[in-house]
């Protein structure tokens, strides 16, 4: 299977993957980087993509060889992703991909499945299931994210080393992401909230993003940074506070899917599309501009 490209849209697709497991594939994923690190508490092998087409072919024929044991069988490769290079580079390999017909790639796919009108970009990923297993069935209320045992403990290392309690801090989210080159989801009210939770004398974690570390220091200079934290210890801290605030952004859907409780602050440039998923969530995504910092506040120290 090859993942998303965004973090928030591997989280999006737990359910999928699970419900695959289920049904007795043997499930091998292909993605980014920080994908080991992010389904570490699966077991899922995952091969990390190396850059380039070329370079991402020669890896797709040597895990299918390995996959076929010299059988010479079709190996089926599920795309969650909608590209074309994604169908040309399987395919190339050796594959037989299937995945939605989309970017003029159903050429390449032995299967091209129709985009259905959906509710949420997490049915998009299950839909895909459902069309490979040929049945249905309801999607979950909860995506069933959680951290490995050493990632856990590493969680509460570093709260521990920051003297700061499980459930007793808050985890502040406040960039967007590299997709988001006009900072369209940066909701405007982050810095004067956090300034408002500080002089109350509640706790603040911060876990700065690649490039991110330098702004978060600027802007939030009173809250705890821990930088260099990789995704499944990031998501293991966030189950373990009070509340989470986040932007429209990969770790607002890690929070949700950790069962952390989340406010998710939504701003013009987002929609309900790609709202977080959990049993823990307040959307805030005003029909019309954005939340207010009382609104904001009022919810965070909410009991």
């Amino acid at each position: 299977m090859r993942l998303c490209n965004w973090v928030g849209e591997v989280v999006l697709a737990l359910p999928t993957l699970q419900r695959l497991q289920a049904e007795g594939y043997d499930v091998q994923l292909v993605g980014k980087r920080w994908a080991p690190a992010l389904l570490e508490a699966f077991g899922w092998p995952i091969t990390v993509r190396q850059g380039g087409l070329l370079s991402a072919c020669q890896q797709l024929r040597s895990l299918r060889r390995t996959l076929d044991h010299g059988h010479h069988t079709a190996i089926p490769a599920l795309l969650m992703t909608k590209s074309l290079s994604s169908a040309l580079e399987t395919r190339l390999a050796g594959f037989l991909p299937v995945g939605y017909a989309y970017d003029g790639r159903s050429a390449l796919l032995r299967d091209a499945y129709a985009l259905p009108a959906l509710r949420h970009a997490a049915h998009g990923y299950w839909h895909l299931a459902e069309r490979l297993l040929g049945s249905q069935a309801s999607f979950p209320t909860t995506l069933g994210w959680q951290p490995s045992t050493p990632q856990l403990a590493t969680a509460h290392a570093r709260l521990t080393e920051l003297g700061v309690a499980a459930g007793r801090f808050i985890v502040l989210c406040p960039f967007s992401g590299a997709d988001d080159r006009r900072h369209r989801k940066l909701w405007p009210g982050f810095q004067e909230l956090a300034q408002r939770l500080h002089a109350d004398g509640y706790p603040l974690v911060i876990c700065p993003g690649p490039g991110e570390d330098l702004a978060a220091r600027t802007l939030f200079p009173f809250a705890h940074q821990l930088v260099d934290v990789n995704l499944g210890v990031y998501g293991a801290l966030l189950a373990l506070a009070h509340t989470v605030i986040a932007n429209d952004t990969g770790p607002g859907h890690l929070a949700a899917a950790a069962g952390a409780r989340l406010i998710g602050v939504y701003g013009p440039q987002s929609v309900a599309f790609w709202a977080p998923i959990g049993r823990r969530v307040q959307y805030m995504h005003p029909t019309t501009g954005w939340a207010s910092v009382d609104q904001v506040y009022a919810a965070t120290v909410r009991l």
